[in-house]
């Protein structure tokens, strides 16, 4: 009973201590959710105030991820809790200010407020327009009173059109960790002065107008990544430069050095990961098995220098290697990269057999050089990995391989311009999407994976002209082209590459060197999408000896752009159904055996900038409306039964001779509205810009659906590109 009674008690006890250590708790969460935000210093909120007051707000910027930030600072609120405004927290001194992107315009004076608060740790004006002052160039430039903050770890003015030559008032900056300079319009020479600073570890002067060959540096800091790309330096790299160290990643590319790569003086960089020195003025050898030393070198980009030869076949430690655009001869050599890039140069002999036994190698490119022999059959099968093959503008003869029909890695396979016969096989990569087999000698029917259903679901560029195909085109093969069909964006496709397993290097360049032939009126282009998404489609059967008629099922293709069917012998009408290729801007029908009248429905086409229906056997009037009264008679010519506008030859019932009055109201986003309208612009209001535009457009017949192309294209790179910047810096 007595032990019961204990019991008991020690129960009791523990149910009191319990009870008070959560009391204890809940008044310790409310005590600390009482403590006031630390006020900040009445010198910093005035400091800050008068520097909104000195500033616009620029609030037709079209970046989504930009926003006003200052426009919420109210002097009425304690500034510790503004918008990009960091205080800390025991003294409530301002430590960080981070301004970036927030649409400020205005410019910077030697007596801006924030370069007044010495303890400012970490500055932030990124992406803004200080570059507005009309009063004299020296408001464009970095102010002296910089040089105040003098606990500063990052500095970041990037993206802010400032002028002049570098600050020098920064050398006294002892505690700058990270300094971003890039993207700006920056003159003059690299002085030695930022490989000094003893605590610097990051440096990107890169997109900016430096010039001449970087100083001689006398007193090397610690630096571990440096940004000099897109610049116009030159000269050889000082030997006093490879005394950096520390460093990790070095770009020095796009810019006019010369000389040899002094693969001996980079022994020194021992820690160097990532190596950049592409687009350069570069000659000589590049002795690889020095190179190989460094054992943390991982990546090394030499494309478009003057490189001549290889001293050694050793790349094995290189992760991504390459050496596109020079001018090296020889074989090609032994490597273990997951990215290998030898294209356009002077390489000889064939593919080497052990090449079998690399293990996923991302991306081969082996295109415009005089490689020969064979394709092995290991390049296509599931062991051995690639997601992009590039074996275009070579020498290869014989059959394709018959490559793994259930393997679904391989994206890209572009083997045109070789010497490739016989026909294809039916187990063609079924993931693809990019087969491009143009200017081979292949023949037969086009019965690819004609068992397997559905075949080529992802199929968005398929090009095999100028080869000897013949027979009909099979619906089938139309009908399973799903990527086809329905729209993708830019978003949908990275997270597509990411479930796939593909970094976003890989994401943000499927292709390189992918190019499809399309017609401008009587010329041909190729057109070059270099390491681009898969956001363009086209379809090229031209050249070739196909037949019967052009299936209807090529309609249900709503997102295709090019369409070649040309110099074959296609008979029938032209199919109705091609009016709903809303996206189209190159439809090329020409030299074929077509008849019957060109269908009204074509007129729905009102991204259509490119049409050639000529030498056909097409009759009756030719249908007004939209595109159509923008094209010339080069597009009809060769049909002796046509009739109506462009045509001097009128239609028996006056139908057809010319083309209606422009309608006031056009669709929106419609070329031909945008054509009228800056017409009207030029011609009503005199505007210099309007009439320049509407001469270079309607006298050189410049091809606007080629220029919207290219700016399709543009902005994907531009992205990839300032991701990477910030990617930088969030791993900073």
């Amino acid at each position: 009973m007595g032990n019961f009674i204990w019991l008991c008690q020690i129960r009791s006890l523990l149910l009191v201590l319990f009870f008070l250590s959560v009391v204890g708790c809940c008044l310790g969460l409310s005590i600390s959710s009482l403590k006031p935000t630390p006020l900040c210093l009445p010198e910093d909120a005035s400091a800050f105030l008068q520097f909104k007051n000195t500033m616009s707000i620029d609030y037709s910027s079209d970046d989504s991820s930009c926003y006003p930030k200052t426009s919420y600072w109210n002097e009425s609120t304690n500034c510790c809790s503004w918008k990009g405004v960091n205080c800390d927290k025991a003294s409530g001194q301002v430590f960080g200010l981070d301004l970036s992107c927030s649409l400020l315009v205005g410019s910077l004076s030697p007596n801006t407020s924030p370069f007044r608060l010495q303890g400012l740790k970490r500055l932030n004006l990124a992406s803004n327009d200080f570059n507005a002052s009309p009063i004299q160039s020296g408001f464009r430039s970095i102010p002296a009173s910089i040089g105040n903050l003098t606990k500063i770890t990052f500095l970041d003015l990037s993206l802010n059109e400032f002028e002049a030559s570098l600050p020098t008032h920064v050398t006294g900056l002892q505690n700058l960790n990270e300094f971003f300079l890039n993207d700006n319009s920056l003159t003059g020479g690299i002085t030695s002065w930022p490989f000094t600073l003893p605590s610097l570890k990051y440096l990107d002067l890169s997109n900016n107008s430096l010039t001449g060959p970087i100083d001689k540096i006398q007193k090397p800091n610690s630096v571990q990544e440096v940004y000099l790309a897109y610049n116009h330096m030159h000269g050889e790299i000082q030997s006093s430069f490879f005394n950096l160290a520390n460093l990790i990643e070095l770009d020095l590319s796009s810019n006019n050095f010369s000389g040899l790569i002094k693969s001996d003086m980079l022994l020194k960089l021992k820690n160097l990961e990532t190596l950049v020195l592409s687009s350069n003025n570069f000659n000589g050898a590049i002795k690889l098995d020095v190179l190989s030393k460094l054992k943390n070198l991982s990546m090394l980009e030499l494309s478009h220098n003057k490189l001549l030869s290889l001293s050694s076949d050793d790349a094995k430690s290189l992760r991504y290697l390459d050496l596109s655009n020079n001018a090296i001869k020889g074989s090609i050599f032994k490597w273990e990269s997951e990215e290998f890039w030898i294209s356009n140069n002077n390489f000889t002999g064939e593919i080497p057999p052990p090449i079998c036994n690399l293990t996923f190698p991302q991306i081969l490119d082996l295109s415009k050089n005089y490689l020969g022999g064979i394709i092995l059959k290991c390049l296509g099968s599931s062991s051995y990995g690639s997601r992009i093959i590039n074996l275009q503008k070579n020498i290869f003869k014989g059959k394709i391989p018959d490559f793994c029909a259930d393997y679904n890695g391989l994206i890209n396979l572009a083997l045109n311009d070789n010497q490739l016969e016989g026909p294809l096989p039916r187990s063609l990569i079924n993931s693809l999407q990019v087969l491009i087999l143009r200017f081979n000698r292949f023949h037969g029917l086009l019965n690819i994976s004609g068992d397997i259903r559905p075949s080529f679901s992802s199929l968005q560029i398929v090009d095999l002209s100028g080869n000897e195909f013949n027979g009909v085109l099979p619906t089938t093969f139309f009908q399973n082209l799903n990527s086809l069909k329905h729209a993708r964006n830019l978003s949908e496709l990275v997270q597509e590459s990411d479930k796939e397993g593909l970094t976003p290097l890989y994401a943000l360049h499927f292709y390189d060197q992918v190019s499809v032939n399309v017609t401008w009126k009587k010329s041909e282009m190729e057109l070059e999408y270099i390491r681009t998404l898969p956001i363009f489609t086209a379809i090229d059967f031209s050249n070739n000896r196909f037949s019967g008629k052009i299936p209807e099922a090529i309609g249900e293709l709503r997102t295709l752009e090019v369409l070649n069917l040309s110099h074959n012998s296609f008979t029938g009408n032209i199919p109705p159904s091609l009016g709903n290729l809303v996206e189209l801007e190159s439809l090329d029908l020409s030299s074929n055996n077509l008849s019957g009248e060109i269908p009204f429905q074509m007129t729905k086409l009102t991204f259509l900038e490119v049409l050639n229906f000529s030498h056909n056997n097409l009759v009756g009037p030719i249908p007004h409306g939209n595109q159509f009264n923008t094209f010339e008679n080069d597009s009809y010519y060769g049909n002796l039964g046509l009739c109506g506008f462009p045509l001097t030859k009128q239609c028996g019932n006056g139908e057809g001779s010319k083309p209606p009055a422009p309608k006031r109201k056009e669709a929106k986003g419609s070329p031909v509205a945008f054509i009228w309208k800056l017409v009207m612009m030029g011609y009503g209001c005199g505007v210099v810009l309007g009439l320049s535009t509407g001469y270079l457009v309607f006298t050189t017949g410049r091809p606007w659906w080629f220029v919207r192309m290219v700016e399709r294209y543009w902005k994907p790179n531009v992205t990839r590109w300032i991701c990477r910047i910030r990617g930088k810096r969030n791993k900073h």
